[in-house]
């Protein structure tokens, strides 16, 4: 086991302390209160998107919010992703040419 200060750590355990990092995501570049009160309709494409993108935690997408915001989010998401809600949402079988598997091309 790794010892990180008095507490002994398995390998397991570590894994999720460093797996886990943006579960509790929060966002300092943008004042979301300040966002909400000034702009409540662009504040929710930017919350939907970092949703997908980053994480849901404990909340959950609205299917119909999502395919009514999705033509004005869909380039701001993930590929891979945006691939799979497609087939969520409307049924799309993704083709292979659809998923990318470059490392360096996934976030």
């Amino acid at each position: 086991p790794l010892i990180l200060g008095s507490a002994r750590m398995g390998v397991t355990e570590m894994l999720r302390s460093c797996l886990c990092y943006n579960t509790s995501m929060y966002n300092w570049s943008v004042d979301e209160k300040r966002f909400k009160k000034e702009s409540p309709k662009a504040y929710r494409l930017w919350r939907l998107t970092q949703l997908i993108n980053y994480g849901l935690g404990d909340e959950k997408l609205d299917a119909e919010e999502l395919k009514k915001a999705w033509p004005k989010i869909k380039d701001k998401l993930d590929p891979n992703v945006k691939v799979y809600l497609e087939y969520l949402l409307w049924g799309h079988v993704p083709s292979s040419k659809d998923i990318i598997s470059n490392f360096w091309t996934l976030s």
